[in-house]
Protein backbone atom coordinates (compact mmCIF):
# COMPACT_ATOMS: atom_id res chain seq x y z
CA UNK A 1 0.00 0.00 0.00
CA UNK A 2 1.63 3.37 -0.85
CA UNK A 3 1.97 5.93 2.17
CA UNK A 4 -1.29 8.09 2.43
CA UNK A 5 -1.68 11.47 1.34
CA UNK A 6 -3.14 14.20 3.73
CA UNK A 7 -3.18 18.14 4.06
CA UNK A 8 -0.76 20.75 6.30
CA UNK A 9 -2.71 22.36 7.98
CA UNK A 10 -5.61 25.11 6.25
CA UNK A 11 -3.03 24.85 3.34
CA UNK A 12 -3.45 23.27 -0.44
CA UNK A 13 0.14 21.81 0.59
CA UNK A 14 -0.41 17.99 0.66
CA UNK A 15 2.65 15.34 2.31
CA UNK A 16 2.79 11.23 2.48
CA UNK A 17 2.21 10.05 5.61
CA UNK A 18 5.69 8.78 5.17
CA UNK A 19 8.42 11.75 4.83
CA UNK A 20 11.63 11.50 3.61
CA UNK A 21 14.13 12.65 6.11
CA UNK A 22 17.09 13.55 4.07
CA UNK A 23 19.69 14.85 6.76
CA UNK A 24 21.47 10.86 5.91
CA UNK A 25 22.03 11.43 2.33
CA UNK A 26 24.40 14.68 3.86
CA UNK A 27 26.73 12.03 5.67
CA UNK A 28 24.74 12.48 8.78
CA UNK A 29 27.50 10.89 11.59
CA UNK A 30 28.65 8.67 8.43
CA UNK A 31 29.55 8.98 4.70
CA UNK A 32 27.42 8.10 2.20
CA UNK A 33 27.72 7.62 -1.67
CA UNK A 34 26.36 9.89 -4.07
CA UNK A 35 25.04 6.38 -5.74
CA UNK A 36 23.58 5.15 -2.52
CA UNK A 37 22.17 8.76 -1.71
CA UNK A 38 20.35 8.06 -5.63
CA UNK A 39 18.59 5.27 -4.77
CA UNK A 40 17.29 6.14 -1.41
CA UNK A 41 15.98 8.86 -2.93
CA UNK A 42 14.79 6.67 -6.02
CA UNK A 43 13.47 3.91 -3.83
CA UNK A 44 11.58 6.36 -1.51
CA UNK A 45 9.51 7.34 -4.66
CA UNK A 46 8.91 4.01 -5.76
CA UNK A 47 7.55 3.27 -2.42
CA UNK A 48 4.68 6.36 -2.65
CA UNK A 49 6.97 8.54 -0.83
CA UNK A 50 5.95 12.31 -1.94
CA UNK A 51 7.56 14.51 0.76
CA UNK A 52 11.23 15.38 1.02
CA UNK A 53 12.98 17.37 4.02
CA UNK A 54 16.16 18.57 3.63
CA UNK A 55 18.65 21.67 5.05
CA UNK A 56 21.23 23.43 4.34
CA UNK A 57 22.52 22.51 8.03
CA UNK A 58 22.48 18.78 6.48
CA UNK A 59 26.11 17.84 5.53
CA UNK A 60 26.73 21.69 4.36
CA UNK A 61 24.51 21.92 1.76
CA UNK A 62 25.43 18.12 0.51
CA UNK A 63 21.52 17.04 1.16
CA UNK A 64 19.78 19.57 -0.80
CA UNK A 65 22.59 18.72 -3.76
CA UNK A 66 21.88 15.30 -3.94
CA UNK A 67 17.95 15.36 -3.38
CA UNK A 68 17.73 18.26 -5.88
CA UNK A 69 19.93 15.92 -8.19
CA UNK A 70 17.12 13.02 -7.75
CA UNK A 71 13.90 15.37 -7.54
CA UNK A 72 14.98 16.83 -11.16
CA UNK A 73 14.44 13.77 -12.93
CA UNK A 74 10.52 13.66 -11.55
CA UNK A 75 7.46 15.57 -12.54
CA UNK A 76 7.67 18.97 -10.00
CA UNK A 77 3.84 18.80 -9.50
CA UNK A 78 3.67 15.17 -7.72
CA UNK A 79 5.91 16.25 -4.41
CA UNK A 80 6.06 18.25 -1.95
CA UNK A 81 9.79 19.57 -1.20
CA UNK A 82 10.89 21.23 2.29
CA UNK A 83 14.07 22.80 3.63
CA UNK A 84 14.80 25.29 6.00
CA UNK A 85 15.97 29.10 6.72
CA UNK A 86 18.26 30.56 10.00
CA UNK A 87 21.77 28.89 9.05
CA UNK A 88 23.68 30.47 6.26
CA UNK A 89 26.25 28.64 4.46
CA UNK A 90 29.79 31.30 4.51
CA UNK A 91 33.08 29.96 2.37
CA UNK A 92 35.84 29.09 4.52
CA UNK A 93 38.64 30.54 2.56
CA UNK A 94 41.52 28.12 4.32
CA UNK A 95 39.22 24.64 3.90
CA UNK A 96 40.82 21.73 5.22
CA UNK A 97 39.65 19.40 8.31
CA UNK A 98 35.79 17.99 8.48
CA UNK A 99 32.16 18.75 9.94
CA UNK A 100 32.36 15.88 12.18
CA UNK A 101 32.01 18.10 15.21
CA UNK A 102 28.56 19.46 13.47
CA UNK A 103 27.72 15.75 12.92
CA UNK A 104 28.63 15.37 9.42
CA UNK A 105 31.46 13.80 7.34
CA UNK A 106 32.12 15.82 5.09
CA UNK A 107 35.05 18.43 4.50
CA UNK A 108 34.63 21.71 6.15
CA UNK A 109 34.36 23.48 3.21
CA UNK A 110 31.73 26.26 4.75
CA UNK A 111 30.99 27.66 7.89
CA UNK A 112 27.49 27.83 9.26
CA UNK A 113 26.45 31.65 10.46
CA UNK A 114 23.27 31.93 12.11
CA UNK A 115 20.60 34.41 10.79
CA UNK A 116 17.30 35.17 11.77
CA UNK A 117 17.10 38.68 9.52
CA UNK A 118 14.35 39.01 6.87
CA UNK A 119 17.62 39.52 4.34
CA UNK A 120 19.07 36.09 5.71
CA UNK A 121 15.50 34.13 5.09
CA UNK A 122 15.97 35.70 1.37
CA UNK A 123 19.18 34.84 0.96
CA UNK A 124 18.79 31.19 2.69
CA UNK A 125 15.79 30.75 0.25
CA UNK A 126 18.07 31.85 -2.47
CA UNK A 127 20.69 29.80 -1.89
CA UNK A 128 18.72 26.67 -1.33
CA UNK A 129 16.66 26.92 -4.59
CA UNK A 130 20.41 27.18 -6.35
CA UNK A 131 22.19 24.43 -4.52
CA UNK A 132 18.15 22.24 -5.33
CA UNK A 133 18.55 23.14 -8.50
CA UNK A 134 14.39 23.49 -8.47
CA UNK A 135 12.35 27.14 -9.44
CA UNK A 136 10.67 26.49 -5.88
CA UNK A 137 10.06 24.93 -2.31
CA UNK A 138 6.63 24.15 -1.33
CA UNK A 139 8.07 24.66 2.45
CA UNK A 140 10.17 26.59 4.61
CA UNK A 141 10.67 26.10 7.63
CA UNK A 142 12.52 28.58 11.08
CA UNK A 143 15.18 25.91 11.78
CA UNK A 144 16.28 25.76 15.37
CA UNK A 145 15.73 28.85 16.51
CA UNK A 146 16.38 27.83 20.15
CA UNK A 147 18.48 30.81 21.13
CA UNK A 148 17.40 33.36 18.71
CA UNK A 149 13.82 33.45 19.46
CA UNK A 150 12.73 36.95 19.17
CA UNK A 151 14.75 37.90 16.12
CA UNK A 152 12.65 34.86 14.59
CA UNK A 153 10.18 36.40 15.75
CA UNK A 154 10.39 40.03 14.74
CA UNK A 155 12.37 39.63 11.88
CA UNK A 156 12.37 36.01 9.72
CA UNK A 157 9.07 34.53 10.49
CA UNK A 158 7.64 38.23 8.82
CA UNK A 159 9.68 37.49 5.97
CA UNK A 160 8.29 33.88 5.55
CA UNK A 161 5.09 35.49 5.61
CA UNK A 162 5.75 37.42 2.59
CA UNK A 163 7.37 35.14 0.47
CA UNK A 164 4.54 33.02 1.34
CA UNK A 165 2.10 36.23 0.06
CA UNK A 166 4.28 35.98 -2.93
CA UNK A 167 3.82 32.83 -4.08
CA UNK A 168 7.34 31.91 -3.56
CA UNK A 169 6.39 29.29 -0.92
CA UNK A 170 2.88 27.55 -0.51
CA UNK A 171 3.19 26.84 3.25
CA UNK A 172 5.69 28.21 6.40
CA UNK A 173 6.41 26.79 9.74
CA UNK A 174 9.11 26.38 12.70
CA UNK A 175 11.03 23.20 12.88
CA UNK A 176 12.34 22.33 16.24
CA UNK A 177 13.75 19.74 18.85
CA UNK A 178 11.22 21.11 21.75
CA UNK A 179 7.38 21.68 21.96
CA UNK A 180 7.41 24.73 24.33
CA UNK A 181 8.71 27.43 21.84
CA UNK A 182 6.62 25.88 19.01
CA UNK A 183 4.08 26.12 20.61
CA UNK A 184 4.67 29.97 21.09
CA UNK A 185 4.74 30.08 17.97
CA UNK A 186 1.63 28.57 17.24
CA UNK A 187 0.28 31.02 19.70
CA UNK A 188 1.05 34.12 18.17
CA UNK A 189 1.99 33.33 14.76
CA UNK A 190 -0.10 32.30 11.23
CA UNK A 191 2.32 29.71 10.70
CA UNK A 192 1.28 26.66 8.88
CA UNK A 193 2.65 23.69 10.25
CA UNK A 194 5.25 22.77 12.64
CA UNK A 195 8.17 19.92 12.51
CA UNK A 196 8.13 18.48 16.52
CA UNK A 197 11.29 16.17 16.54
CA UNK A 198 11.86 13.92 18.80
CA UNK A 199 8.76 15.09 21.23
CA UNK A 200 5.77 13.05 20.33
CA UNK A 201 7.03 9.49 20.67
CA UNK A 202 6.18 6.10 22.52
CA UNK A 203 8.76 7.31 24.79
CA UNK A 204 8.33 11.13 24.91
CA UNK A 205 4.81 12.48 25.04
CA UNK A 206 5.98 16.00 25.78
CA UNK A 207 4.40 17.55 22.59
CA UNK A 208 0.43 16.40 23.78
CA UNK A 209 1.00 19.03 26.95
CA UNK A 210 0.04 22.00 25.00
CA UNK A 211 1.39 22.22 21.58
CA UNK A 212 -0.68 19.23 19.80
CA UNK A 213 -4.30 20.53 21.29
CA UNK A 214 -3.10 24.08 19.99
CA UNK A 215 -1.91 22.91 16.72
CA UNK A 216 -5.29 21.33 16.04
CA UNK A 217 -7.69 24.11 17.50
CA UNK A 218 -5.62 26.68 15.02
CA UNK A 219 -5.71 24.19 12.01
CA UNK A 220 -1.73 23.66 12.03
CA UNK A 221 -0.39 20.54 10.39
CA UNK A 222 1.64 18.87 12.55
CA UNK A 223 5.33 16.65 10.97
CA UNK A 224 6.85 14.42 13.50
CA UNK A 225 10.35 13.36 13.65
CA UNK A 226 12.31 11.93 15.80
CA UNK A 227 9.85 8.18 16.36
CA UNK A 228 12.62 6.32 17.01
CA UNK A 229 14.69 8.72 19.15
CA UNK A 230 17.68 8.51 18.10
CA UNK A 231 17.95 4.61 18.18
CA UNK A 232 16.35 3.81 21.21
CA UNK A 233 12.63 2.37 19.61
CA UNK A 234 14.63 1.29 16.52
CA UNK A 235 16.78 -1.00 18.85
CA UNK A 236 16.48 -1.11 22.21
CA UNK A 237 19.80 -2.41 23.75
CA UNK A 238 22.72 -1.89 25.69
CA UNK A 239 24.50 0.93 24.32
CA UNK A 240 21.44 2.86 22.47
CA UNK A 241 20.96 6.34 21.92
CA UNK A 242 18.51 8.69 22.87
CA UNK A 243 18.68 12.15 21.98
CA UNK A 244 21.83 11.23 20.32
CA UNK A 245 23.85 10.61 23.62
CA UNK A 246 23.43 6.56 25.77
CA UNK A 247 19.90 6.10 26.71
CA UNK A 248 19.25 5.88 30.46
CA UNK A 249 18.78 2.62 31.87
CA UNK A 250 14.90 3.75 32.92
CA UNK A 251 14.48 4.21 29.24
CA UNK A 252 16.60 1.23 27.94
CA UNK A 253 14.15 -0.53 30.29
CA UNK A 254 10.85 1.03 29.48
CA UNK A 255 11.92 0.58 25.52
CA UNK A 256 12.61 -3.06 26.23
CA UNK A 257 9.27 -3.81 27.78
CA UNK A 258 7.57 -1.51 24.69
CA UNK A 259 8.99 -3.70 22.24
CA UNK A 260 8.11 -7.14 24.15
CA UNK A 261 4.51 -5.94 24.70
CA UNK A 262 4.44 -5.69 20.64
CA UNK A 263 6.17 -8.81 20.02
CA UNK A 264 3.04 -10.44 22.13
CA UNK A 265 0.60 -8.48 19.98
CA UNK A 266 3.07 -9.98 16.39
CA UNK A 267 4.19 -6.02 16.12
CA UNK A 268 7.51 -4.78 15.72
CA UNK A 269 8.30 -2.07 17.89
CA UNK A 270 9.77 -0.11 14.53
CA UNK A 271 6.17 -0.25 13.61
CA UNK A 272 4.38 0.99 16.02
CA UNK A 273 6.84 3.42 16.56
CA UNK A 274 5.68 4.81 13.35
CA UNK A 275 2.24 4.45 13.60
CA UNK A 276 1.59 5.96 16.82
CA UNK A 277 2.08 9.40 16.21
CA UNK A 278 -0.79 9.26 14.22
CA UNK A 279 -3.33 8.63 16.84
CA UNK A 280 -3.31 12.58 17.18
CA UNK A 281 -5.64 14.19 14.26
CA UNK A 282 -2.54 17.27 13.90
CA UNK A 283 0.03 14.81 12.67
CA UNK A 284 0.10 15.27 9.47
CA UNK A 285 3.20 13.12 8.42
CA UNK A 286 6.26 11.27 10.07
CA UNK A 287 9.40 12.17 8.60
CA UNK A 288 12.07 9.27 8.85
CA UNK A 289 15.44 9.48 7.80
CA UNK A 290 17.11 7.12 5.84
CA UNK A 291 20.15 6.87 3.92
CA UNK A 292 19.65 3.98 1.66
CA UNK A 293 17.41 1.67 -0.25
CA UNK A 294 16.89 -0.64 2.33
CA UNK A 295 16.22 1.68 4.71
CA UNK A 296 13.91 3.27 3.11
CA UNK A 297 11.23 -0.24 2.19
CA UNK A 298 11.51 -1.13 4.85
CA UNK A 299 10.25 2.12 6.75
CA UNK A 300 7.80 1.99 4.08
CA UNK A 301 6.69 -1.56 5.19
CA UNK A 302 6.72 -1.11 8.46
CA UNK A 303 4.39 1.75 8.14
CA UNK A 304 2.02 -0.19 6.17
CA UNK A 305 1.92 -3.06 9.26
CA UNK A 306 -0.95 -3.70 10.73
CA UNK A 307 -1.29 -2.37 14.34
CA UNK A 308 -4.65 -3.76 16.34
CA UNK A 309 -6.20 -1.45 18.75
CA UNK A 310 -5.84 -3.82 21.05
CA UNK A 311 -1.98 -3.58 21.32
CA UNK A 312 -2.46 0.56 22.44
CA UNK A 313 -4.49 -0.60 24.89
CA UNK A 314 -2.23 -3.17 26.70
CA UNK A 315 0.65 -0.52 26.60
CA UNK A 316 -1.84 1.74 28.28
CA UNK A 317 -2.80 -0.90 30.68
CA UNK A 318 0.63 -1.74 31.42
CA UNK A 319 1.57 1.50 32.37
CA UNK A 320 3.95 2.02 29.13
CA UNK A 321 1.98 4.48 27.38
CA UNK A 322 -0.47 7.35 29.54
CA UNK A 323 -4.08 6.67 29.70
CA UNK A 324 -5.19 9.63 27.79
CA UNK A 325 -3.06 9.46 24.91
CA UNK A 326 -4.55 9.56 21.79
CA UNK A 327 -3.51 6.50 19.96
CA UNK A 328 -4.75 5.51 15.88
CA UNK A 329 -8.49 3.80 15.52
CA UNK A 330 -7.41 1.92 12.38
CA UNK A 331 -4.65 -0.47 11.97
CA UNK A 332 -2.78 0.55 9.48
Amino acid sequence: MKPRRRPLGRTPVQVTELGFGAAGIGNLFTAVGDDRAEQAVTAAWECGVRYFDTAPHYGLGLSERRLGAVLRTLPRGEYTLSTKVGRLLEPTPAGGGDDLADGFAVPATHRRVWDFSAGGVRRSIEDSLRRLGLDRIDVAYLHDPDDHAEQALAEAYPELERLRAEGVLGAIGVGMNQAGMLARFTRETDLDVVLLAGRYSLLDQRGLAELLPLAHRRGVGVVVGGVFNSGLLADPRPGATFDYTAAPAELLARATALKAVCAEHGVPLRAAALRFPFGHPAVASVLVGTRSAEEVRDAAALLDHPVPAALWADLKERGLLPADVPTPARES
